[in-house]
C-alpha cells in the first residue's frame, strides 16, 4: 500500500504533513480487551438512546454484556473520566449527561506525542496510543522524535508548532524542552522527564528507592567501581534527581565520587562505543548501570566480544523496565514498575484536558530493583 505506515503488522492510512495521525478515514484493526469491548459498547449505548437518563444497574449490565461486575464497575469509571456520565450516588445508577452538558464527545480530542527515540521500540507509548484511540482521542505522533533531531530544542520546537493539537505527551523530554512546553498554552503531560517544579502534569515510575536498593546491593557484593551511564537530560546541567541520590549514596558508603561515576559522553553509537573504550582501557568498572535497552544489549555486546564475564567481571544492571530483557538468560538485574497505571494516569489525564480540567500533578508509579543472574561479587582488583 502505498503511503502507509504499518502498524503491529497492519497498514494504517493517513499521513499528515507534520506527524503520523491515526484513527482517521481508515482505522487498523485492533484487537480490544474485554474491558475496551465493554466501554465501547456501553458508549455507544448511550449515543444511540439505547438508555436515557440514568444506566441499569451493574449487575444487570455484567449480565447484558456477559462479563464480570468488576469489568463493568472499570468501563464505567472509564466513561466517568470522559464526561459521559455520573456517579448517582451510594446504591443508585449512574446519570448519563446529556450532549449539551459536555456528555457525549461532540469532537475527538486531538492529542500529539513527543517521543524520546522511535516509538517502534517504546510498548509504553503504543499502549498510551492504542488506550487514547479507543476513548475517541485522534492521536498524532510527531513526524521525527527527539533523538532523530539530535535533541536540538530549536529543532524541536519548530516542529511542534507546525503540528495542530490540543494536548501533548512529551516522553523524555529535557529539562530545557518541558520548560518550553510549561511557557506555552496547550496542556502537556511530562511522560518521564525532569519536570519538578514546572507548570505540568507528570507521571512514570519513581525510581529513587528501587535505585538506592540496587546501589547498596552492589555495594554489600563489594562493588566499588559503579558507573552510571544516563542520556545527556539526566545529567546536564546537574544530576538528576536519580543520579544525585546514588551519587550520595555512594558516598555515604565511603566511596569518592565524580566524573567517573556519572560520565559524559556523545549519544551516538560511535561516542558510546568510545566511553566504553575508555572506561574499560584503565580502571575497569566492576559495575554498571545502563539506561536505554538498546544501549544495554550495545553494551553486551561491546563486552562479549572482549571476552569479558558477565557477573563475573562485571555486573550489569538495567534501570528501564522493557519485557525484551525477559528472553535474557540468565535473567538481568532491573527494576520493575505497572506500566498499566502509567497508561491510565495519562488516558485520565486526557479526559479532563477534554473537559477544561486538565490537573497539574505529579503522579508516579513506585518501582521495585530485580536482582538477576547478570550481577555477583565484586572481582578481586588487582593492585
Amino acid at each position: 500500500m502505498t503511503g502507509a505506515v504499518i502498524r503491529n503488522n497492519y497498514p494504517v492510512d493517513n499521513w499528515v504533513a507534520t506527524g503520523i495521525s491515526f484513527g482517521s478515514t481508515m482505522q487498523p484493526i485492533r484487537f480490544l480487551s474485554v474491558g475496551e469491548q465493554t466501554v465501547e459498547h456501553l458508549r455507544k449505548g448511550i449515543q444511540e438512546g439505547r438508555w436515557s437518563g440514568r444506566l441499569p444497574g451493574v449487575v444487570l449490565l455484567a449480565a447484558q454484556c456477559d462479563v464480570s461486575t468488576g469489568v463493568v464497575r472499570a468501563a464505567l469509571r472509564r466513561l466517568e473520566d470522559e464526561g459521559v456520565v455520573t456517579a448517582g450516588g451510594l446504591g443508585r445508577c449512574r446519570r448519563i449527561v446529556p450532549p449539551e452538558q459536555g456528555g457525549t464527545p461532540l469532537r475527538s480530542l486531538r492529542v500529539g506525542i513527543l517521543p524520546h527515540d522511535s516509538i517502534n521500540d517504546d510498548h509504553l507509548l503504543w499502549e498510551i496510543l492504542r488506550d487514547l484511540e479507543a476513548a475517541g482521542h485522534l492521536v498524532t505522533i510527531a513526524k521525527k522524535s527527539q533523538g532523530q533531531l539530535n535533541h536540538s530544542l530549536p529543532s524541536v520546537i519548530r516542529m511542534s508548532k507546525e503540528i495542530e493539537v490540543d494536548a501533548w505527551i512529551v516522553s523524555a523530554g529535557s529539562r530545557e524542552l518541558l520548560e518550553w512546553f510549561a511557557g506555552q498554552n496547550i496542556p502537556t503531560m511530562a511522560l518521564y522527564g525532569r519536570s519538578g517544579g514546572l507548570a505540568l502534569a507528570r507521571t512514570g515510575p519513581d525510581k529513587v528507592p528501587a535505585s538506592l536498593d540496587s546501589i547498596r546491593q552492589l555495594i554489600a557484593l563489594g562493588h566499588r567501581r559503579i558507573v552510571m551511564i544516563a542520556l545527556a537530560g539526566r545529567r546536564k546541567p546537574i544530576p538528576g534527581n536519580v543520579e544525585r541520590l546514588v551519587l550520595e549514596e555512594m558516598r555515604r558508603h565511603g566511596i569518592e565520587t565524580g566524573p567517573y561515576n556519572l560520565p559524559d559522553w556523545e549519544e551516538t553509537p560511535e561516542g558510546f562505543n568510545s566511553l566504553l573504550e575508555n572506561l574499560f582501557r584503565t580502571t575497569p568498572p566492576t559495575a554498571l548501570i545502563i539506561s536505554e535497552t538498546p544501549k544495554f544489549i550495545a553494551a553486551m555486546q561491546f563486552l562479549a566480544r572482549r571476552h569479558i564475564d558477565v557477573p563475573g567481571q562485571v555486573s550489569l544492571i538495567s534501570p528501564d523496565f522493557d519485557k525484551e530483557l525477559n528472553w535474557c538468560y540468565p535473567s538481568i538485574a532491573r527494576m520493575e514498575w505497572n506500566n498499566a497505571h502509567i497508561v491510565r494516569r495519562v488516558v485520565r489525564w486526557v479526559a479532563a484536558v477534554k473537559k477544561g480540567n486538565p490537573d497539574r500533578e505529579t503522579i508516579n508509579v513506585p518501582a521495585t530493583f530485580v536482582p538477576g543472574g547478570s550481577i555477583g561479587p565484586a572481582p578481586q582488583i588487582r593492585r
